[in-house]
């Protein structure tokens, strides 16, 4: 845990460095015939593109860490590995420690600069190599949930799937520049660690709102850290099973007796995949929940 000034001055001269140039940012490219070992991709340089194995034919699927992470942190390799243990695809690590080693208030007033840039980086992939909107799925944890919905509002809510995973909270509950319903043409969040001492923001910002166990403690947690980690271990573990599924609630308090309505899959790697409403779902304490 970091205790954070919410109030602090953020770093000026390194935001305005972010917002100069978004190149900073890694683009680590693996592939089923590199799992563990990444290609760099750089933006407006298509040999990186083409000279690498990066299939324009297959779904491209970006991942954004959070704050005081960086390419190496867990979050990245297991939802990795999931997504390549399941199908071809490209999968893409985006690496904004520059950032993100920050301070807390600093990393969220440059969020927005970040998912530009990786829209921008998007839409140069497209360009380079045809590969559609339509088969990218972009995923971020905590404030990597922010980056990837500005990077869809970038190219005007035409990606495939945006998936927030415990969408940070703080200084964010009325913050016009948060992950919304309108980044991609499926926007859905997983909510671990919400409420007013949460780490997620825990109010709807989606198409689609989970709440397992009722999204604010997660079973076999006993800090704020493992429940806010939960929404990314959860989120792999149904890229390779589909097997967490929600039922919708018609209250705005989320508890199980009030959510008997339609059932929606949690998570999984569906590009097509629609949906609307808040959901809860019970969930194990140990892989695969």
């Amino acid at each position: 845990m970091h205790t954070v000034d919410l109030e602090a001055e953020p770093n000026i001269e390194l935001l305005n460095e972010i917002n100069r140039n978004p190149a900073n940012n890694l683009y680590l490219l693996f592939t089923r015939r590199n799992p563990t070992s990444s290609q760099t991709l750089v933006i407006d340089n298509a040999y990186s593109v083409t000279s690498s194995n990066f299939n324009p034919n297959v779904p491209t699927v970006v991942i954004a860490h959070g704050w005081l992470s960086k390419q190496s942190t867990s979050v990245n390799s297991v939802i990795r590995d999931a997504y390549l243990g399941k199908s071809d695809c490209n999968v893409i690590v985006l690496d904004w420690r520059r950032l993100a080693l920050s301070d807390y208030v600093t990393a969220v007033r440059g969020v927005p600069a970040v998912g530009r840039g990786l829209g921008q980086f998007m839409a140069f992939l497209n360009r380079v190599t045809g590969a559609p909107y339509s088969s990218m799925h972009l995923v971020g944890f905590s404030l990597g949930a922010h980056l990837v919905g500005n990077a869809g509002r970038e190219l005007g809510g035409r990606i495939a799937r945006i998936t927030g995973l415990d969408p940070a909270g703080p200084l964010w509950s009325s913050n016009s520049d948060s992950l919304s319903s309108n980044d991609g043409v499926y926007v859905e969040a997983i909510h671990t660690n919400g409420g007013t001492v949460g780490l997620g923001i825990g109010s709807a910002v989606a198409n689609a709102d989970f709440y397992p166990n009722g999204g604010k403690s997660q079973p076999g947690c006993v800090t704020n850290t493992c429940d806010h980690n939960r929404a990314w271990k959860l989120f792999a573990a149904t890229v390779t099973y589909n097997h967490l599924v929600g039922r919708e609630c018609t209250t705005g308090q989320i508890s199980s007796s009030n959510c008997n309505g339609n059932s929606l899959h949690m998570g999984n790697d569906i590009l097509t995949k629609t949906g609307s409403g808040s959901y809860y779902l019970d969930t194990d304490r140990k892989y695969p929940f």
